[in-house]
This record gives structure tokens, sequence and C-alpha cells, in this order.
């Protein structure tokens, strides 16, 4: 199973961005649909037991929205500390992880924090 930082993150293309909240509690995942750099064919990117969303878009730009850079970060981050301390213990069992994705052609960043990831191909 590949690894978040072994996919060609840099010019793949974002096609949709789907936030899932139909069973909320239940069901909140965050779904990118991404053209991977140099391949023919669309992967979704799913965000399951999503725990934070931030996003940073700007729109009105006449070009594909391409992906500058994405990383997983360390448990380290300000936001995932905040995250857990806010919530007075209720998630400390939790493993989280905390994604960040830096849009190339307008400049926006999407943070999220959830508890897994996987691609599936399409």
């Amino acid at each position: 199973m590949k690894k978040f930082e072994d996919y060609h993150w840099h010019d793949s293309i974002v096609h949709n961005i789907a936030l899932d909240r139909s069973n909320p509690g239940y069901n909140d995942t965050l779904e990118l649909e991404v053209e991977f750099y140099h391949e023919d064919k669309r992967s979704k990117l799913i965000f399951e037991d999503l725990r934070y969303l931030k996003m940073d878009l700007n729109f009105g730009i006449v070009a594909n929205e391409t992906i500058l850079d994405a990383m997983e970060l360390e448990n380290s981050d300000e936001d995932l500390k905040n995250f857990y301390s806010s919530w007075n213990g209720l998630f400390n069992d939790i493993k989280l992880r905390v994604f960040l994705i830096d849009l190339n052609s307008t400049g926006g960043k999407i943070k999220i924090i959830c508890e897994s990831f996987k691609v599936i191909c399409t």
C-alpha cells in the first residue's frame, strides 16, 4: 500500500471536491477527484472520519486547479494539538492524521485532520 507521500502530487489536477456528511458523526468524509500527473485516469482521494477541515480556496481563475505539493504533517502540528486540547480528552485515544494540500493555480490550501486516508483508482 502506498503512503501519502509516495504519490506524484506536483501538477496533478483536482477535478472535484466533495464533502459527505449524510450521517453526521458517523460518515464525515472528504473526497477529492484527482488526475495524477502523467496518468490518463482519475483517482478518488478519500479522507475518512474527518475531524477538522480548513479550506482556503480561490475562484475565478480560468485554469485547471493543480496541486503544488501535498504532505502528511507531524503530530506536532499546531492545529492537531489545538484540536485535541479543545475536546478535553474525548479524542485522546484516537490516532489522527494531518494532511496539507497546497494548490498551484489559485494559491489555495486544504488542511485535513482525519482518522484514515485511501486512494481508489477509477
